[in-house]
């Protein structure tokens, strides 16, 4: 890991360490195991590393709890090392991720080191409380046992981890001699710890030497120069091993540049402290448990595990009980000074005032953890806020781009797709992937669309796979994707309505100017001429007037035609069932016309309506059906009119393709937010014709009910 602290002050080395994180990338191509998931999560492997967390850290603070109740002059110095939080921390954010990447080699390291730091705290407040005891020898050997702890601790955490941090393998196979040379260097020196010849009892820190039972005396002369040349190699490598996460900071995507920093950051300041000497012990020991929460931090930033869920109702169940229990026993205290004698009424306000606490604690809480791990924008109630207010502020056919912009910013995600309708409208923000998660957008049960969600980004802990956070967001976006294809079919609608009117007002100016407007100054050129001639020639004055009379007749007609093409006469001589019924008369096979119902006073647009498609439909009976009779039944309720036009030709073709009249008589019918319906008639042969118009009655309930739009489309 870091310090050397060996059992007596004489031959303390300090050695740099170093660590670093997990990679995010969930295609790990090293050892490491795959993505999450990928590998089996062997309960085995689980079991291990939470029984090497649970003794690493049952040593590491049995060992400080030994030391701390030692004789003042047998206490070691400093009295606090790295390797203290090193056995704390590192063995459980190790046994964590096993747990979820049970293959992970640097999980594998961080509990192997964090498990030789704690040997060596254990053993190092043994060795101490023997020789405080006297029992020397005893000492002696307990030493050997702190030292190859330290070893095992120095060559994983220090050497290992920073050489395969992040993706669980060597930058390359130029740095496999660094590995190599860290451990046989680490190793060393950990075994010239172990053979160090007795020191002078004059240099010695405490009141007696604790005898080396492996002592090797004859090295006496060059120990010195041993040392201090070990603890500059060791500390070569472990600046090695730190410039190999640089190399990789250098060349690495943004993504894993910032999943680097962290831990790299607090190994530099560490090291700082390390350097400084043992006058900061205190930080740098803090320092040491701080870098395996960067590491932890790395890990769950990125996303890797999916853990998020796991960290917020551990913070939530942590703060609930510390601040529950300290409500409790703080208002059970106040209660017993206040109301001394009655016990149970103490306890008994304590737990009021606890339980009424919890549900706003809770709530709080929660709201905190979001703040910590998504941010503001990933709160289910600040989202909601964003989305209302962006769809409420922006106009139709802008309000799906921003909404897909706040839903993307609110999750943290790289890109989101939100589909409206079958058209192809469409709007991408980012790359979601080859892979994204589809979400349907449902609108009152009818889909409008669907929204693609891509994985996580690097901002913060990403909130994509919150599921809380996307309901809140498809409500939202369901409502501005219906409200969008609402106004794309409003427009349409418009269109057709403009289109109509122009292509008839031109078929209006052109029949009024070439046909009636050439008639009516043929005729007055006429007038003028007979005028002219009726004194003169009374017989070709006469001749010219008769035709006049003719040319009256033939305007006559042109405009009746005219009238007709505004809205057919029939309909106000004889009404919809007279109207229909005189189509019925008409050359070609029997027309049976049937009524169920009133069909007086219909609205004129329902009237027209019906007409043009019994007009239409009748029209292709006559001219493709070969049928031998056909029947139109006009129904009438409340609600609408239903227009039925039933044959027994020879059907619909089998591959067919909608002409001018199919689609006309499906327009006239979604114009009044009716459908039109051409299927075959049942089980027997022939075509059947069904549309459907509703009348106000219906039109008021259908506000209520449901969209029009809906309607038109099933038509």
């Amino acid at each position: 890991m870091s310090v050397t602290r060996a059992a007596d002050g004489n031959d303390d080395a300090r050695v740099v360490g170093a660590l670093d994180t997990v990679r995010d990338d969930p295609l790990m191509a090293g050892g490491g195991g795959g993505a999450p998931g990928a590998a089996p999560r062997s309960t085995w492997a689980r079991g291990v590393s939470a029984v090497l967390a649970v003794l690493s850290v049952s040593l590491t603070v049995a060992g400080t709890a030994i030391q701390s109740s030692l004789p003042d002059e047998w206490a070691p110095w400093p009295p606090m090392a790295p390797d203290h939080g090193a056995g704390l921390t590192f063995p459980l954010i190790g046994a964590f991720l096993i747990a979820y990447r049970p293959r992970l080699r640097l999980a594998w390291l961080m509990c192997a080191g964090g498990l030789g730091c704690a040997v060596n705290v254990m053993m190092t407040g043994l060795q101490f409380a023997q020789a405080a005891a006297g029992d020397l020898e005893s000492a002696g050997w307990l030493r050997v046992l702190a030292i190859t702890g330290w070893t095992a601790g120095a060559c994983t955490l220090g050497i290992l981890i920073p050489l395969l941090s992040p993706d669980d393998r060597l930058p390359s196979r130029r740095w496999l001699p660094v590995a190599i040379a860290g451990v046989a260097v680490t190793l060393v020196e950990g075994v010239r710890n172990i053979v160090r010849p007795t020191p002078p009892a004059s240099t010695y820190r405490w009141p007696e030497v604790i005898p080396n039972p492996l002592a090797i005396e004859a090295l006496a002369p060059y120990h010195p120069a041993l040392a201090s040349s070990l603890v500059v190699l060791i500390n070569a490598c472990v600046v090695l091993a730190v410039i190999s996460l640089l190399v990789r900071l250098r060349h690495a995507s943004s993504t894993a540049r910032r999943q680097i920093a962290w831990p790299l950051s607090a190994f530099v300041v560490y090291t700082l402290f390390v350097l400084l000497g043992d006058d900061y012990w205190l930080p740098a020991t803090i320092w040491t448990a701080l870098i395996a929460v960067a590491i932890a931090f790395a890990v769950l930033q990125y996303r890797l595990y999916g853990i998020d869920t796991v960290i917020s109702r551990t913070v939530i169940a942590a703060g609930l009980i510390a601040a529950v229990g300290a409500v409790y026993f703080g208002v059970g205290a106040l209660a017993a000074l206040l109301v001394s004698g009655y016990d149970q009424v103490a306890g008994l306000a304590a737990a009021l005032v606890a339980g009424a606490c919890f549900q706003p604690l809770r709530t709080r809480l929660r709201r905190i953890t979001d703040v910590m791990l998504y941010g503001e924008h990933g709160r289910p109630e600040e989202l909601a806020r964003r989305l209302a207010r962006e769809a409420g502020e922006t106009e139709p056919v802008n309000a799906l781009a921003a909404v897909t912009a706040v839903v993307h910013d609110g999750l943290g995600v790289t890109g989101v797709v939100v589909e409206a309708g079958t058209a192809g409208m469409r709007v991408e923000l980012g790359q979601v992937g080859p892979e994204p998660r589809v979400v349907p957008l449902v609108w009152h049960g009818e889909p409008v669309g669907r929204m693609l969600i891509g994985p996580p980004g690097p901002r913060r802990f990403s909130a994509a796979y919150t599921e809380r956070l996307i309901r809140t967001a498809t409500l939202h976006v369901a409502d501005v994707a219906h409200a969008v294809l609402m106004t794309a079919d409003l427009q349409r609608s418009r269109e057709r309505i403009l289109n109509a009117r122009e292509e008839e007002r031109r078929r209006l100016r052109r029949d009024l100017h070439d046909g009636l407007g050439q008639a009516l100054t043929h005729m007055s050129m006429s007038l003028t001429m007979a005028q002219l001639r009726l004194r003169e020639m009374p017989s070709a004055a006469d001749r010219m007037l008769r035709d006049l009379r003719g040319s009256m007749d033939t305007v006559s007609q042109e405009v009746r035609e005219l009238v007709y093409g505004l809205r057919p006469p029939s309909l106000d001589d004889l009404g919809l069932f007279g109207a229909v019924r005189a189509l019925a008369e008409k050359p070609g096979p029997p027309v049976q016309v049937e009524t169920e119902g009133e069909t007086r006073d219909l609205p004129a647009a329902v009237e027209v309506a019906a007409y043009r498609i019994a007009q239409e439909a009748l029209t292709n009976v006559r001219k493709h059906a070969d049928a031998t009779r056909t029947t139109v039944t006009l129904a009438c309720s409340e609600d609408a009119l239903v227009v039925r036009v039933r044959d027994d030709g020879k059907g619909l073709p089998r591959h067919r393709r909608s002409g001018v009249g199919f689609a006309s008589m499906r327009e006239r019918a979604a114009e009044l937010g009716g459908t039109c319906l051409i299927t075959p008639a049942g089980a027997g042969p022939g075509t059947q014709v069904e549309a459907t118009l509703p009348l106000p009655g219906r039109s008021r309930a259908a506000k209520i009910t449901g969209s029009p739009r809906s309607g038109a489309a099933r038509g």
